[in-house]
């Protein structure tokens, strides 16, 4: 087997508008596609980064609610590489979004920052 790269992370959110806000206008993630799927009550919404990763957002009737804080065993956070933390961090700031403290990675000494989606999705930004 040859994994080459990360296709894509898929979210169920808790209100679909406010996220698909938050990703395409906060973060800046450029809409692919979007489709309703009466079937399922659903809207499934591919967004792009400018590697061609993608980011899946969907919208289900009363989904569970998924810990995150304490940390749970899954998916503990998804992590955007960026040129500039600290720009991109007052950038956030600006938009309203709360971030936690700009720290540097004990292995790498690279510079990160975490925050959240909506619904506390735990975000982190790693600085190339």
């Amino acid at each position: 087997m040859e994994l080459r790269r990360i296709h894509h992370a898929a979210i169920i959110t808790s209100d679909y508008g406010v996220s698909k806000t938050f990703y395409t206008q906060v973060l800046g993630l450029r809409v692919v596609a979007e489709n309703y799927r009466a079937e399922r009550a659903s809207y499934k919404l591919d967004l792009a980064l400018p590697d061609g990763s993608q980011i899946e957002l969907f919208s289900f009737p009363d989904p569970p609610a998924r810990l995150s804080r304490p940390e749970a065993c899954g998916l503990r956070h998804l992590a955007f590489a960026v040129p500039d933390v600290a720009a991109a961090v007052r950038e956030l700031q600006d938009r309203g979004v709360p971030t936690e403290e700009i720290r540097a990675d004990e292995y790498t000494g690279k510079r990160f920052v975490f925050f959240a989606d909506p619904d506390g999705l735990p975000l982190e930004l790693y600085q190339e």
